[in-house]
This record gives C-alpha cells, sequence and structure tokens, in this order.
C-alpha cells in the first residue's frame, strides 16, 4: 500500500503576518513611540550628573566627564532647610486632594449616570468638562481675580455679614491648601468622572433588571451593582493616586504660589524647578527628581500589593 505524502508549504512567523495586517495601527504609533524615545528615554542618560559635580558651564560633554562626587548632591537635598516643609506640603496636597477628589468623582460619575434625559446629561457634563480645558495660566488667573481683595468671594463674604473688610486670600499662607484642592477639584472633576462613566457603561443591564424584580431603587441599583461593579476601576484609580503621591500640579502650583504663601506652597516639583532652573543647580535638582521617582516606583508597588491583598484586582 503505498503512502502519499503531502508536502506542507512552511508558514510565515505569525508575528510577522499579524504586524502586516496591523501596519496601519503600528504607522500611527510611530510617532508616539519616537516622542517617547526622545524626550522619556534619552534623557534618563542625565541623571549620572546627579551623583557628579556637574557644571552647567561644561555642556553636554559634562554629563560624562564630571567627577564622582559621593553621593554629596544628595546629601544636600536631605539636609536643606526646605525639605522637610515641602514633603509635608506635597503629601499634604496630595493626601487631602486625593482624600476627596476621588469620591467626588465617583459620586458625580454616579449622579451623572441617573440623568435621563440625553439632553440635560450632555449639558452637565459640557458644563463639568470645560474647565479640565483652560490652561492654569488662565484658570488660575480667573482664581487670582476671584479671590482679590476686591474680587466677588470678598464681595460675597462681606455681604452675608461672614467678613468685615476684604481679604488677601492668596497671601494668607494658611489658606493654600484649601485653595489649591478647591480649584483642581472645580477644574478636573468632570474630567476625573470619564474614567468612572466608561466604568458603569460596561456594567450588564440584566444586574439592574434582578433589582427591579426583586422591588430595589435606583439607590439599591448604585450601592448593590453599580459600585461593586465598578471597584477594579476604583482600585486602579487609587493606584495611580498612591504612586503620584509626590508629583503635584507644576502649573497649578507655580501659577498660584507667591512669595506671602510659599511656606505652604513650596513642593518637590517646585523645589526642583527652583533649584535647578533658577539657581543652575542641576546636580542637586536631578537628584532631588530621583529621590523622587524612587519613592514613587516604592508606593506603586506597595499600592498595588494591598490591593491584590484585598480586592484581589490590581495593575500587574
Amino acid at each position: 500500500m503505498m503512502q502519499m505524502t503531502i508536502s506542507k508549504k512552511p508558514r510565515k512567523p505569525a508575528m510577522r503576518n499579524e504586524f502586516r495586517r496591523q501596519t496601519e495601527l503600528h504607522t500611527m504609533l510611530l510617532p508616539g513611540t519616537v516622542m517617547m524615545i526622545v524626550f522619556n528615554i534619552i534623557p534618563l542618560f542625565g541623571l549620572i550628573i546627579a551623583f557628579t559635580n556637574f557644571k552647567a558651564t561644561m555642556g553636554w560633554e559634562g554629563i560624562f566627564t564630571s567627577q564622582w562626587n559621593n553621593f554629596r548632591n544628595f546629601r544636600q537635598v536631605f539636609s536643606s532647610s526646605q525639605f522637610g516643609p515641602m514633603i509635608r506640603n506635597t503629601l499634604g496636597i496630595n493626601l487631602l486632594g486625593q482624600f476627596i477628589s476621588i469620591p467626588m468623582a465617583i459620586l458625580f460619575a454616579l449622579l451623572l449616570n441617573e440623568i435621563r434625559s440625553p439632553r440635560r446629561k450632555s449639558f452637565v457634563q459640557t458644563a463639568a468638562y470645560l474647565p479640565h480645558f483652560l490652561s492654569w495660566a488662565i484658570f488660575g488667573g480667573l482664581i487670582k481675580n476671584l479671590l482679590s481683595a476686591d474680587g466677588a468671594m470678598n464681595q460675597l463674604l462681606m455681604g452675608m455679614h461672614v467678613i468685615g473688610q476684604p481679604k488677601e486670600w492668596m497671601a494668607d499662607a494658611d489658606c493654600f491648601w484649601t485653595i489649591c484642592i478647591a480649584s483642581g477639584l472645580i477644574k478636573d472633576l468632570g474630567w476625573s468622572a470619564i474614567i468612572y462613566l466608561a466604568a458603569i457603561s460596561g456594567v450588564d443591564p440584566t444586574l439592574y433588571e434582578v433589582v427591579d424584580i426583586d422591588g430595589g431603587n435606583r439607590y439599591h441599583k448604585m450601592r448593590h451593582v453599580t459600585l461593586p461593579a465598578i471597584l477594579p476601576t476604583v482600585m486602579v484609580m487609587i493606584i495611580f493616586a498612591v504612586s503620584g503621591m509626590l508629583n503635584n500640579n507644576f502649573t497649578q502650583i507655580y501659577v498660584l504660589q507667591n512669595p506671602l504663601n510659599m511656606e505652604r506652597s513650596n513642593v518637590i516639583d517646585s523645589y526642583i524647578y527652583q533649584i535647578g532652573m533658577q539657581q543652575f543647580q542641576f546636580g542637586i535638582a536631578t537628584a532631588a527628581g530621583l529621590v523622587k521617582s524612587v519613592f514613587a516606583l516604592l508606593l506603586l508597588v506597595g499600592a498595588n500589593w494591598t490591593s491584590k491583598k484585598l480586592t484581589n484586582s490590581g495593575l500587574f
């Protein structure tokens, strides 16, 4: 009995075929990839100056030719008189801000989802998203005008007999955290709620029908269906918030900061800007940025581990 042999043509590698099928998508990714390499990967070599006696007059060659300084830049960062206050301000603004903004964004998304009229829902969304698209140079200017001595805030409070005379709110260091957190919440509340609205839209509608059958109302749907369904998304956002605990919105701080509120407005990012761009001590500024990045990585890993232990959901 003759055996028939069927010759099989060698298959092309699956990855090559997949790449060809997605050529357009990869082409769209190319500009972003190049930008990440140019602005995020290549500058990493500049971290060397955190460990050397680099001077601005050395030029870019000095990055690789300056001498090792036995961690002197790091010692100056930790021994600086500004180190304690800037850590306090950074963590205070971020902790209080995230403690308020995350629940508010979730609540806003839940309430927005309950609006049945598409026209009203679209109007509320547009009004809530609009401040996000204003730069902090514009929005911060509006905030400073609002809180100036002859601004609307003083006029309102004096009309209500809460205060007897105008007050320079931006000059009061004790008010800076409140102003910073409140202005950030107003500007980004609508934008922060988008991710939660997207998660809510993916909830299985049949789960709501089950609540209707059991005689539940909208509150029961939110509590027993919507919130548990979006919990993984909430945990991911909390992880991001914890990992970014040492990052402030530099543009916001820079716009609202002045010499009178410096005691409560000087954060790590503004310290790096002052040391690096104003005093040209690039080694110390790089050391401070590197320390911040290392602690941010540790916070990310710790927050992810805690999230997986408590909720079985995390980034990795």
